[in-house]
């Protein structure tokens, strides 16, 4: 059998190979996805790819199959490690952080102002693959990066460093580098002016940079053997898929609780009504990753942060038998009790990561009187509500649990309202679909619609999707 296209999501303990056909026409189609355990343990991801080429096999019940195009996401052995270093952490630090934690990095380690010799031995025992080196506006304060780009230097760490400061460093920082044979990449500055951030550009770079360095997980340099297309981290094939969404259709916010982690992307401009007020700068498309929020790995967490006495009524079992079921919970849950028990862990998951993710009304006193201010992400403006991940696409009703969460939410929260779309990546592909779109956006954009159960919709209230 020939397929147009393989999108493989390579997760830390799962390899997901999902089909598609009809390329190149208005009529693209999901056939098919196959699945094994992700192979790092092994020694070679490259098995954990054939295992799930092998399954997709067996889903199509075909005994070959080929393709033109094989792209992939990845999320193996942790993802892209960074370390980022700035000059105010409120200001160029936080730019450059939300530009890696966009483009699906994670971040080790985060430095404000000129680094120390304890600072450079950190760096050392990370051992990151990738660092951003940031600091100061526009023609602005020059000294702090320069100074720590000639640190960084002398680490001589074979890793590419990105510069994303001051506009008026660019030829002295590329001069320390280059004289050093180190690889440097210069971009704009992310945080160019008071109150503006800029990282679009950046967030490019780092997805590129994965690309040509990804070597961070065992075997992943023979990825190469099968993949021609595409290689982009897992969360930021989310946020690409996120973007992809906004551009068509408008503000967007996104869940993808998994079970190590839950991620949290948002694509809006906020509301005129809270811009006025707001302390300081939010980029337009954020992620958040909340590490101890997972619903397998860190399920305790959630355990801890829902009760147990509350679990076991909504499971329906003795406290003292609770510990055992929670310790012996499989990966994928199939009894009603685990499926119940880890619906509510999902909910509890979404719960607390929009309440991290978006930003809040603060009252301020001073001999004036009281002033409003609005402190962090503002997502009133919010029109559609997208679950994906396992934990939202596979249990059952994924839809009302993100309903609840909103319909719960405080007067002072920056949150959507209930007049939000709240829709579920039905076919678990988002991610896929975000590096699809890279090569076929009005593809990529209509297998999303169709994953949403949004095709027939849109054509209904006369959408063009020529």
């Amino acid at each position: 059998m020939k397929i147009d296209v393989l999108v493989a999501e390579i997760g830390s303990t799962t390899t997901v190979i999902n089909a598609f056909q009809g390329m190149g026409t208005s009529d693209p189609v999901f056939v098919g996805q196959g699945q094994a355990p992700t192979s790092v343990s092994e020694g070679d991801v490259v098995m954990g790819l054939r295992g799930a080429l092998e399954d997709l096999k067996h889903q199509l019940q075909v005994t070959t199959l080929s393709y033109d195009r094989f792209l992939a996401t990845s999320s193996a052995a942790g993802g892209l490690k960074m370390t980022v270093h700035g000059l105010v952490y409120d200001m160029t630090v936080r730019a450059a952080k939300e530009a890696a934690l966009g483009a699906g990095a994670n971040i080790h380690m985060v430095t404000a102002g000129r680094l120390r010799r304890t600072d450079i031995a950190k760096i050392r025992a990370i051992n990151p693959n990738i660092i951003l080196i940031a600091g100061g506006v526009d023609y602005g304060e020059r000294d702090t990066a320069i100074y720590n780009a000639e640190m960084i230097a002398q680490l001589a760490l074979p890793i590419p460093v990105i510069y994303a400061g001051n506009i008026e460093n660019q030829e002295e920082i590329r001069l320390i580098f280059e004289e050093k044979g180190l690889e440097i990449a210069i971009v704009d500055n992310v945080y160019p002016r008071i109150d503006q951030l800029h990282i679009e550009p950046t967030r490019k770079i780092i997805q590129a940079v994965f690309e040509k360095h990804i070597v961070h997980a065992p075997g992943m340099e023979r990825v190469r053997d099968m993949v021609n297309g595409k290689i982009v981290p897992t969360p930021g094939a989310v946020m690409l898929g996120a973007q992809m969404f906004y551009d068509y259709l408008g503000d967007v916010l996104v869940f993808d609780v998994g079970g190590a982690t839950t991620d949290v992307h948002s694509v809006t401009e906020g509301s005129e009504e809270y811009e006025r007020i707001l302390i300081s700068p939010e980029p337009k498309a954020k992620r958040t990753v909340e590490g101890d929020l997972g619903v397998y790995v860190n399920r305790r967490n959630l355990v801890d942060r829902c009760g147990l006495e509350r679990l076991s009524q909504q499971v329906g079992l003795s406290e003292e038998h609770m510990n055992d079921f929670v310790e012996q919970l499989p990966p994928i849950p199939q009894k009603p009790q685990e499926i119940e028990f880890v619906r509510q862990l999902t909910q509890k998951a979404v719960e607390i990561s929009l309440r991290r993710h978006g930003g809040k009304l603060r009252d301020l006193y001073s001999s004036s009187g009281k002033k409003q201010v609005a402190e962090g992400k503002d997502l009133t403006a919010i029109r559609y509500l997208i679950g994906t991940g396992g934990a939202l696409t596979r249990l059952p009703h994924g839809k009302e649990l993100i309903k609840q969460v909103i319909a719960n939410t405080k007067g002072h929260e920056m949150f959507p309202t209930e007049e939000a779309t709240v829709l579920l990546d039905d076919d678990y592909i988002m991610a896929s679909l975000g590096v699809l779109s890279q090569e076929y956006p009005d593809e990529a954009f209509r297998l999303l619609l169709k994953s949403l159960r949004l095709e027939h919709s849109m054509l209904e209230v006369g959408h063009d999707l020529s």
